[in-house]
């Protein structure tokens, strides 16, 4: 309830500060389905992952939150690339990794930030809310 109430009031303040972020994400693929989680703050859906701490890799970030959000641990991770952009009202680059897993092992939401996790097929996803970052990552790494 508190991040639900608090995200709309940062938002703005990252507008008028000029806010500049880095953050990473991870794609989980699944066959041709790909694992989205929502947010208790946000209604679209997002990709695991969050933001880079001060000194942190991209990739070590992206482990990181993987295990907070979710209770993934042990996974290979390949490096995507990354995309720029104006989103949350504030420039954010993200970085994107991916992983192709047989199956989806057990998740483990935190049911704080993370409510809701699910696996999408391609076709689910043209009608779907998702993020900008969601929406760059499809556009910009898998249908280049």
């Amino acid at each position: 309830m508190a991040l639900s109430l608090a995200f709309p009031l940062l938002t703005r303040w990252w507008r008028l500060r000029g806010q500049e972020h880095e953050g990473a994400q991870v794609a989980i693929w699944v066959g041709e389905s790909l694992l989205l989680t929502r947010s208790s703050y946000r209604t679209d859906w997002n990709l695991p992952g969050g933001g880079i701490e001060r000194g942190e890799d991209p990739e070590a970030a992206a482990r990181r939150e993987l295990a907070e959000e979710i209770g993934l641990i042990e996974i290979e991770l390949v490096p995507k690339g990354s995309a720029t952009g104006l989103w949350d009202g504030r420039r954010d680059r993200v970085w994107f990794f991916e992983a192709r897993l047989d199956r989806l092992p057990e998740l483990r939401p935190d049911n704080r930030e993370i409510v809701a996790a699910r696996l999408v097929s391609r076709n689910e996803l043209r009608g779907l809310a998702i993020t900008g970052p969601v929406a760059a990552y499809l556009r910009d790494i898998v249908l280049p």
